[in-house]
């Protein structure tokens, strides 16, 4: 089995500033740890890491520091950090991107941001701006905002966009599942029409809010699958934000290769491609090999 991690995390707080670090996610997570978080049974391992929201005045130094650790946790792509909203700066900002190594797409982190924001032409300018240079866009929003970004495909379509999280539906817990919602639903299918969008299976355990099992978060990769397609869809492991799990909101590096084997066994049970689940298309769609 090989397996491109779609979306790894890494910090380190004595070197970069995380404000929004807390509980068990506030201490270092970078290769010593990766190392002890490893899918077990695998041939070949790499991942992308996704810019893990240090503050904005450090995203070209979160890009260099992720550069210099690469060789050691595999990762072959870095999503960095950037605002797309910024006109000039944000002209600025993605030249001085380009120019250092490894960077394929940018994430603006979305989710906390007005409603609308990714509809706005500032917003819209950015992106333009970002297919232009070549990368790609990492979407990370919440269920409500899928429409902002199904606009977004719409207006720039040369910018291939891939959606983390599956848009982070309410899922609820192990022992208080919820079912797929209608308008999720509809708002994903809508979403798939545009053909450079992609979605990772990343984040539902995260998203669950404590312990969860395989029953709860099978019925929302069916409707993954079945409105991208098996081509469109990246496994992630969220590490280390979905290693934190239980009841006690406890750090569990098994749990990386939990969410992997769960994803496996739904594909395989499906009849699916786990090897393009699992790399060729994370390898395509970032552009790495």
């Amino acid at each position: 089995m090989r397996v491109l991690d779609s979306h790894l995390h890494l910090w380190d707080p004595s070197r970069l500033v995380y404000e929004w670090l807390a509980g068990p996610l506030a201490r270092r997570y970078a290769t010593e740890e990766l190392a002890q978080a490893a899918v077990d049974g695998v041939e070949r391992a790499a991942a992308i890491f996704v810019q893990a929201e240090c503050v904005e005045r450090q995203f070209l130094d979160e890009v260099r520091w992720v550069a210099e650790t690469a060789a050691a946790t595999g990762v072959v792509g870095i999503v960095a950090g950037a605002r797309l909203d910024r006109g000039e700066q944000t002209a600025v900002h993605l030249s001085a991107l380009t120019a250092l190594d490894g960077v394929v797409g940018v994430r603006h982190n979305l989710q906390d941001e007005p409603d609308g924001t990714a509809r706005s032409d500032a917003f819209r300018d950015g992106a333009a701006a970002l297919a232009a240079h070549g990368l790609r866009f990492d979407a990370c929003v919440r269920a409500h905002q899928l429409p902002d970004l199904s606009d977004l495909a719409a207006a720039v379509p040369a910018l291939p966009i891939v959606l983390d999280h599956l848009g982070k539906p309410a899922i609820g817990t192990a022992s208080d599942p919820l079912r797929p919602s209608g308008v999720w639903l509809s708002d994903m299918t809508d979403l798939a029409v545009h053909p450079q969008v992609s979605v990772k299976l990343s984040g539902l355990p995260a998203e669950a809010g404590g312990s969860w099992s395989p029953a709860q978060v099978i019925p929302f990769l069916d409707a993954a699958a079945e409105a991208f397609g098996s081509d469109r869809l990246l496994w992630g492991s969220d590490w280390p934000v979905s290693a934190v799990t239980g009841t006690a909101h406890e750090y569990r590096p098994e749990s990386r290769d939990l969410w992997a084997r769960t994803v496996a066994d739904w594909a395989v049970e499906r009849g699916l491609d786990v090897d393009a689940i699992f790399w060729d298309n994370a390898a395509w769609f970032y552009g790495v090999a």
